[in-house]
C-alpha cells in the first residue's frame, strides 16, 4: 500500500483527552497529517474551535440537541462547514472517500458502528475505545481480516505490545504483560477504600484522562478490559495475558517469548506517543513530546496485582475463561456501576459488587450476530440498573 504525502485523518472523539492528544500530534506534523473530519458527543463549541484551528470542513455531533444548537450557530464554524448528526453521521464520517485513517476515541460502545463502518470502507482503523473489542471483538476482528484493513491499537499498553510483537510469530509469544499504574488509590490502605469519593478517584497520579477511564484505573477494570482486548487483538489464550503494577507508567507493556527473553516498550506517560505511532505507522518521526531522559535518575518498580484488592481484575480473568458473551456483560455492568459511583449513588467498593451481581444473573450466551451482541448489552444494562435502583 502506498503512503500518501499526508495521511488524511478522521477523528471521532475530538474533544476528549485522546482527541486533545491527537490534535497535538497532528499540529506537530502538518506535513504528514491532515485533519479532514472531527466529531464529538455534545461539546459543539469546542468542535467549532478545533474546526477553525485546523480548517476542518466536516463536523459530526452525536447528541441531537447539541447538533441543533450548532446548526443555529453555524457562523462559529469555518465557512462551508458540513454538519453531521447522530450515529449515522459518525458512520458517514468514518466512510469519507478522502480519509486514509479513522481514529475512534468515542467513550464506551458508541464507537462500535463507526468502527465497523471504517472497516467496511477499507480504511485503516486506529482504535482507542477498548470497549468495542470487549463487546464485539469476534465480529470486529473477523471483518477486519475479511476486508484486509489494518487495526492499529492506540491504548498505550496495546500499542506497546504491537511494537514489541511486530515481526515475531504468534507461536513464539509465551505471554504479554500489561502494566497498570494502580490509579489514584494504589497506595491507600484497604480500609480507607470504603470512604473513597469520586473526587478522590479522579486524582490520577500519572495520566490526564476522562472520568470513566480514570475510575476504571482506580478499580483496575481498565486493566481487565485491556487484558480481554489483548487476547482478542493478538490471538492469545487467557493464560497468556497478565498484568503487573508499575507506578511510574514508563514501561507500557512487556512481551515474553518462548525462549524466556522479554521485550519492553518504554516512553513517558503521554498518549501522544502511541497515537503518533498509530497515525504515522509504519513511518516514524520526531515526537510531539520529549522522550525519556536516561541521564535523569529514575527507578522502575513492579508489583503484583493482588486479586483481593482489585476484584475487578479478578472478575475480568473469570470472564476471559468463561468466554462467549461474558466480557460484554462485564463491560456493560461496569459502565453502569462507574456512572452510578460518579453520581454518588453507590460507594467505590460497590462497583465490583454490582458487576459481580450482574455477571451472576445475566445468562452467558454465545451471540451469533452483532444484533444479538447489542441486545445482550442492552439487557445487561437493564439488569444492572434494576439492581442499582433496588439498593
Amino acid at each position: 500500500m502506498s503512503v500518501p504525502a499526508r495521511k488524511r485523518v478522521v477523528l471521532l472523539g475530538a474533544t476528549g483527552s485522546i482527541g486533545t492528544s491527537t490534535l497535538r500530534v497532528i499540529a506537530a506534523h502538518p506535513d504528514k497529517l491532515e485533519l479532514v473530519a472531527i466529531a464529538a458527543c455534545t461539546n459543539w463549541e469546542k468542535l467549532a474551535a478545533i474546526a477553525q484551528e485546523f480548517a476542518v470542513p466536516r463536523v459530526g455531533i452525536f447528541d441531537a440537541s447539541s447538533h441543533d444548537a450548532a446548526r443555529r450557530s453555524l457562523d462559529a464554524f469555518p465557512a462551508g462547514t458540513t454538519l453531521y448528526r447522530g450515529i449515522e453521521g459518525l458512520e458517514q464520517l468514518a466512510q469519507l472517500p478522502e480519509a486514509d485513517i479513522v481514529l475512534v476515541a468515542v467513550v464506551g460502545t458508541t464507537g462500535l458502528r463507526p468502527a465497523l463502518a471504517t472497516i467496511a470502507a477499507g480504511k485503516d482503523l486506529a482504535l482507542a475505545s477498548k470497549e468495542i473489542l470487549v463487546l464485539a471483538g469476534k465480529f470486529v476482528m473477523a471483518e477486519a481480516r475479511r476486508q484486509r484493513v489494518r487495526l492499529l491499537p492506540v491504548d498505550s499498553e496495546h500499542n506497546a505490545v504491537f511494537q514489541c510483537i511486530e515481526g515475531h510469530a504468534t507461536s513464539d509469544v509465551a505471554r504479554v504483560i500489561l502494566t497498570a499504574s494502580g490509579g489514584a488509590f494504589r497506595d491507600w490502605p484497604d480500609e480507607r477504600l470504603a470512604l473513597a469519593t469520586p473526587a478522590d478517584a479522579l486524582r490520577h497520579p500519572n495520566w490526564s484522562m476522562g472520568p470513566k477511564i480514570t475510575v476504571d484505573s482506580a478499580t483496575l477494570a481498565n486493566k481487565g478490559l485491556e487484558l480481554i482486548e489483548a487476547q482478542c487483538l493478538f490471538g492469545l489464550r487467557p493464560e497468556q495475558c497478565h498484568a503487573v503494577l508499575h507506578p511510574q507508567s514508563i514501561v507500557h507493556s512487556l512481551v515474553e517469548f518462548t525462549d524466556g527473553a522479554l521485550l519492553a516498550q518504554l516512553c513517558p506517560p503521554s498518549m501522544t506517543f502511541p497515537i503518533q505511532h498509530a497515525l504515522l505507522y509504519p513511518q516514524r518521526a520526531p515526537g510531539a513530546d520529549q522522550p525519556l531522559d536516561l541521564n535523569r535518575l529514575f527507578s522502575l518498580e513492579f508489583r503484583p496485582c493482588e486479586p483481593q484488592r482489585f476484584p475487578m481484575l479478578r472478575l475480568a480473568r473469570e470472564v476471559m475463561e468463561a468466554g462467549r458473551a461474558a466480557p460484554a456483560i462485564y463491560n456493560a455492568a461496569n459502565e453502569i456501576a462507574v456512572a452510578a459511583f460518579l453520581e454518588e449513588r453507590i460507594p467505590f467498593l460497590g462497583i465490583p459488587r454490582l458487576v459481580e451481581q450482574t455477571l451472576q444473573t445475566v445468562p452467558i450466551c454465545d451471540p451469533a450476530s452483532l444484533d444479538e451482541v447489542l441486545a445482550l448489552d442492552a439487557e445487561t444494562r437493564r439488569v444492572a440498573t434494576q439492581f442499582l435502583n433496588t439498593r
